[in-house]
């Protein structure tokens, strides 16, 4: 069973991130097909990127950096949630996956984007900078709209037409992770089973 990182791609005081991010993972555990988990930039501290070698060779010499890369180690896929700031993603949303290399290779994205435009521009940057890390991204997305989505910009509440959209990023995120953990030579899931 493949086990997929739910990553809330925004620390900025105030953020709907948080809310869109746990109204998504509400709907990971009602399926019992993959393993999903809520992973919180703002839990790791990570500054700009501070490391002096490139994350090409996984030598990191800080602590934050090394925790962020053995729980990014731990999931065959994620699901990125992302604002759209500047037709784009967060900056510390593109600082954390910068952060690492190898930690993202041979793994599955998929995204939920949130702001005015429904965070479709942030969604085909990060599509971009993920396939320089041999990510493999999934077509199905889901987008909130701010004007409608979210009552006074700040409540999130989410129509129900985008059920539909969720369950096909579910479908295809955890298809993708499932077959991408033979790509890696299967280790991974050999590994958190003798665990």
């Amino acid at each position: 069973m493949a086990r997929i990182g739910i990553i809330i791609g925004s620390t900025r005081p105030g953020r709907n991130g948080a809310a869109v991010a746990q109204w998504i993972a509400e709907r990971a555990q009602q399926r019992d097909s993959a393993e999903y988990e809520l992973i919180d930039l703002a839990d790791f501290g990570l500054p700009h990127l501070d490391e002096a070698l490139p994350s090409a060779m996984g030598q990191y010499e800080h602590a934050h950096t090394q925790r962020w890369a053995e729980t990014v180690a731990r999931f065959d896929g994620f699901i990125f949630v992302t604002p759209e700031y500047n037709h784009s993603t967060s900056g510390a949303l593109k600082d954390a996956i910068d952060f690492l290399g190898s930690e993202w290779h041979n793994k599955a994205a998929g995204f939920v984007g949130y702001g005015v435009y429904g965070g479709v521009r942030a969604i085909e940057h990060l599509r971009l900078v993920l396939s320089q890390l041999q990510v493999a991204t999934v077509s199905a997305a889901a987008t909130f709209n701010l004007m409608t989505d979210f009552e006074n910009m700040s409540s999130f509440q989410p129509a129900e037409y985008h059920g539909p959209s969720v369950t096909a990023l579910f479908d295809q995120v955890e298809a993708w992770s499932e077959a991408l953990i033979e790509v890696r030579g299967g280790g991974a899931a050999e590994e958190r089973a003798a665990a």
